[in-house]
Parts: C-alpha cells; sequence; structure tokens
C-alpha cells in the first residue's frame, strides 16, 4: 500500500484545501469572495487555508483594483497543479488497491 500513497500530499488532506485546489486547476484564477461563497466559508477560515497553500507554494496570489475596491484573485502555480495532479493519482491507485 505504500507505493499507492507514494505522492500523497497532507497539504490537501483538509476538504477545504482539497476544494480550493480543485477549482483553481479547473478554472484559470478565481477571486477571494468567489471562493468563499462556492466553498461557504468564512474569511478567516479561508484565508488560513490559502495561506497554507501560499507557504507550499502551490498558489499565485494576485492583487488588483476594480473600480476602487481592492480585489485578491488566486491562480494554481506550476509547483501546485503538478503536486495536486500527483495527490490525485495517488488516491486513484489507493481505490484501485482496495478493489482488488
Amino acid at each position: 500500500m505504500r507505493s499507492a500513497l507514494e505522492h500523497f500530499d497532507k497539504a490537501f488532506e483538509n476538504r477545504i484545501r482539497l476544494q480550493v485546489m480543485s477549482i483553481l486547476v479547473a478554472n484559470e484564477n478565481y477571486d477571494f469572495n468567489s471562493l468563499k461563497e462556492l466553498l461557504e466559508v468564512t474569511d478567516g477560515n479561508l484565508a488560513s487555508h490559502l495561506k497554507a497553500l501560499e507557504k507550499e507554494e502551490y498558489i499565485i496570489i494576485y492583487k488588483s483594483f476594480l473600480g476602487r475596491k481592492p480585489n485578491t484573485s488566486y491562480a494554481a502555480s506550476e509547483k501546485g497543479r503538478a503536486a495536486f495532479l500527483k495527490h490525485l493519482q495517488s488516491l486513484e491507485n489507493l481505490i484501485k488497491q482496495q478493489k482488488r
């Protein structure tokens, strides 16, 4: 079973971080408020999970202004995209091993 979890990434153990990366891998970028609304989490909760992904260098942060309002959006980095896809492959391998 060790080989099935070879690329299992603890950064994605949390449901919210897993969901954030799923959204960012499927989309070019996503802004903070849209992520918060879609995931139904608080500002602080989302911010802490985004900070954890940023620390791993799995996401890229873009800050801009829409009119006079600040807007923060996020994108998956190449490192984050690769780590996430390896994580998904590990989960698929684990499921395949359990079916045997």
